[in-house]
């Protein structure tokens, strides 16, 4: 024991900062990290082919390690002119719906690294990228064939989000390419030209923290160089023909009948405050040939939204085609200059506008809230969705796109934090043209909803019918005990059969068809239970008060095995996130199910199963405010009240030792470890990965925090750890991603309060995972990952003897929690 000791002693007390060799947690613990993944799945627009994609396990350090530019909020590989830090499938095989068929697919590069599946409308095909050590390619899966082929000799440019889309026919794909006679990169000047000057007088441009910005003019020439692209029509023999002249393009969407483009293209001046997101771009209706035949609007850079999370743009915004006509062009605009501050009946409005897109917009349904979506069925039927974040209030609306004369109609109307009383998702399905439309089996008088379906006894997933005239829902189906059964599409308009897949605490998910009126239920996919050795584990839901009324709900995980009575009380390791509320009963809601498959991964905690210890996972931390009152006015106290509710819980079930508990988190969570280490000392020790921890260096609003610094002094003050440093006296673990890409969650938070910590003699650690992000993905860093948590619990929390009656002022640990 003392030589264990002092080896442990050797490795935390580093004088100085150090680089260590990558470490691998013990044999139980790194299985987890080499276990199978379940293949990705992806069905086809009319519903008769189920793709399977293999996923690999965790890539090596040397991937995510690739060089990498971050220009103005974008982060690429300058080898291929695609994302940095991709995920890769790697093989595929087709499932014929019909009859349960399985056709490997043959003609994979070797290796493969595929990505952006996408079916083409009539589903013979489907297009994919591969990414070589130099590019990233086009590819085409024959499904006749159950082959797969490259399409062309060109390189796409596949840095902004997937570099391809179906045309409407399934005979052709709009791609972006890196321009043919791009040349070489530009070379950094050999001396700046002069200070970088940044001003403002007088104009509001408050806004939140972002990573990766750019900072000179070379940024802005390398910004230009890499993001420019060609837009190429390539047909299934892989015959391109360029379609306008190159540009920075945001998005380029085809019309329903194929005859127009609708482009938006970024251009200068950009920003060095703000991510190519809010840069000014052009939205342009372009024919076949890439001749603008309508520019919709030319917006400025977007640096005065206000921060309040209902604040807009002003001008045209969510511009879209409309999937239900031909080629007419919808929109929203702000009626209140996108300022929730200013009183308006009608705060959002829809514009249309119609092929050959002369003239002036129609106006259509307005909104007395923020419009958030809408889906088409036809002229005389669609949904429309407004919501409003400050209250949670969230509008169902039924309207007559030809009838813009005609009165909506108000199917529902809800807090979004009511989990229970959500109606669902109306379910679409895939029309020829490839656009989604909501489904209905009788020309628009019906329609199918689906949804988690939350109740007291946790989520039972749904299907309804629901009825256009009346509003009448009709409940169809609804989930089980003892399973988890969830829908993922309708496979014929009437409903008669149903793709689903199917879970229990100890079987995995699984395809089935489900035939509605039997009941009968045909496997279509076997995966194994990724970890056997592991079936055995204890799960339950449990339920809890918190000493202000409000009911808690947890999930508590025990080892296979374990008796509480025969073995003891366990050590204890909570893991949670917070969440806001405005109201106490919607926080008081369950929230998962008891009966959903136990995946037990090396991202959360339940890999600590395997050491002996009980797992607390996602406690319900709600921070809630009412009567007039913000959540986080009163975010300290709510946070420890409801840890020590959660421990009372665990201890009067005999399963966990008070004076062995843990607690961690991420991100927010994160957040969350180092105050309740701050303001209590119900925990032995604490681990918080990649987390913010001085909301000064967030000014201008964090999480869902919409008030500023300015605005609200006090509540920045009392909610970052950093100011409380001398009082965090339980031992801190701090890991973070040191290329952290996260809005807030900048490195330096976790150096900082690693540093205030130990010049106040507490006891710290901190580890900064080369290249890694806000999530880490290099199997070196996980396992490392893995070993820094289970030695720093082993020593700080599984080892820890009682407290010195000294040390442990009444009412702590066990009993009440010390207020700070």
């Amino acid at each position: 024991m003392l030589c264990l000791l002092g080896w442990l002693s050797s490795i935390f007390l580093l004088p100085a900062p150090a680089q260590i060799p990558y470490r691998t947690p013990p044999k139980a613990i790194a299985d987890l990290v080499d276990a199978p993944l379940p293949p990705v799945a992806l069905l086809s627009p009319q519903r008769n082919w189920l793709l399977l994609a293999d996923r690999p396990t965790l890539p090596p350090i040397a991937e995510v390690a690739q060089p990498e530019l971050r220009l103005g909020g974008i982060r690429f590989n300058p080898k291929t002119n695609g994302p940095s830090q991709p995920s890769y499938l790697t093989g595929l095989t087709l499932v014929r719906l019909t009859d349960g068929t399985k056709r490997p697919v043959t003609g994979l590069p070797n290796p493969a690294r595929l990505s952006d599946l996408s079916w083409s409308p009539d589903e013979r095909f489907l297009a994919l990228t591969h990414t070589t050590t130099d590019r990233v390619e086009l590819w085409l899966l024959d499904v006749e064939q159950a082959a797969v082929r490259r399409l062309g000799d060109f390189q796409l440019n596949a840095i902004a989000g997937r570099p391809f889309q179906w045309l409407p026919n399934s005979q052709a794909l709009l791609c972006r390419t890196v321009p043919a006679k791009r040349g070489a990169p530009p070379s950094p000047p050999a001396a700046p030209d002069g200070p970088i000057v940044q001003e403002n007088r007088g104009r509001v441009t408050a806004a939140r923290t972002f990573q990766d910005l750019l900072r000179n003019p070379y940024d802005e020439t390398l910004f230009d160089y890499y993001l420019t692209s060609q837009l190429v029509r390539v047909d299934l023999n892989g015959r391109t023909k360029p379609i306008g002249t190159p540009a920075i393009f945001q998005s380029a969407v085809p019309s329903p009948n194929g005859q127009y483009f609708l482009v938006q293209i970024l251009h200068r001046p950009y920003s060095y405050t703000l991510p190519a997101s809010y840069f000014p771009n052009r939205i342009q209706v372009w024919d076949e040939n890439g001749n603008v035949v309508r520019e919709v609007a030319d917006l400025p850079l977007r640096d005065d939204i206000p921060t309040s999370f209902d604040a807009v743009a002003k001008g045209p915004r969510n511009v879209q085609w409309r999937s239900d006509a031909p080629a007419t062009l919808v929109w929203v605009e702000a009626q209140d200059e996108g300022n929730p501050a200013v009183k308006a009946d009608i705060r959002d409005r829809l514009f249309f506008l119609s092929a050959p897109f002369a003239g002036t917009p129609t106006p259509s349904l307005g909104f007395a809230y923020r419009f958030l979506a809408v889906q088409w069925h036809s002229g005389q039927l669609a949904i429309a969705y407004e919501g409003w974040r400050k209250t949670r209030l969230r509008r169902t609306w039924r309207f007559q796109p030809d009838a813009p004369d005609a009165a909506p109609t108000l199917v529902f109307e809800r807090s979004t934090e009511d989990r229970y009383a959500d109606p669902g998702n109306f379910l679409t399905t895939t029309a020829p043209d490839g656009t989604p439309r909501l489904l209905s089996p009788d020309g628009g008088r019906t329609l199918y909803l689906t949804g988690e379906g939350a109740s007291p006894e946790g989520d039972r997933p749904f299907l309804d019918r629901f009825e256009v005239a009346t509003g009448q829902t009709t409940r169809l189906w609804r989930s089980e005990p003892p399973y988890y059964e969830n829908p993922v599409a309708l496979l014929d308009p009437a409903a008669t059969r149903v793709l689903l897949t199917r879970e229990s605490p100890t079987a995995p998910p699984n395809y089935f068809i489900r035939d509605m009126e039997t009941g009968r239920m045909t496997a279509l996919t076997d995966f194994p239970h990724p970890t056997p050795q592991l079936i055995g584990i204890q799960k339950e839901q449990i339920r809890y008060k918190r000493a202000d009324g409000v009911d808690l709900t947890a999930t508590l995980y025990l080892p296979p095995g374990y008796d509480p009575q025969r073995d003891g009380p366990l050590p204890l390791m909570m893991w949670a996130y917070p969440q806001e509320f405005v109201s106490a009963t919607a926080a008081s809601q369950v929230q998962g199910s008891p009966y959903r498959f136990v995946r037990v991964s090396y991202w959360g905690p339940l890999f600590l199963l395997t050491q002996g210890y009980a797992v607390l996972d996602d406690p319900s931390f709600p921070i809630v405010g009412e009567g007039g009152r913000e959540p986080n006015d009163t975010y300290i106290e709510q946070l420890v009240a409801s840890a020590k509710a959660a421990i009372d819980e665990c201890v009067r079930r005999g399963v966990a030792d008070p004076n062995r508990v843990a607690i961690g988190g991420h991100s927010y969570g994160a957040f969350m470890t180092a105050n309740l280490l701050a303001h209590s000392r119900l925990f032995r020790a604490g681990i918080a990965r990649s987390g913010a921890y001085n909301r000064t260096l967030t000014p201008f609003g964090f999480q869902a925090e919409e008030r500023t610094y300015w605005q609200a002094r006090e509540v920045y003050h009392r909610m970052s750890p950093f100011n409380y440093a001398d009082q965090i006296r339980d031992p801190l673990l701090l890991i973070h991603g040191e290329a952290d890409d996260n809005s807030g969650t900048f490195p330096i938070q976790s150096e900082r309060l690693f540093q205030a910590i130990k010049g106040l003699g507490g006891t710290v650690r901190l580890v900064m995972l080369p290249h890694e992000r806000h999530g880490y993905r290099a199997r070196e860093s996980i396992l490392h990952m893995l070993w820094e948590m289970h030695t720093w619990l082993e020593e700080h929390v599984k080892a820890a003897k009682p407290l010195e009656a000294e040390t442990k002022p009444a009412g702590t640990r066990s009993g009440q929690p010390e207020q700070r």
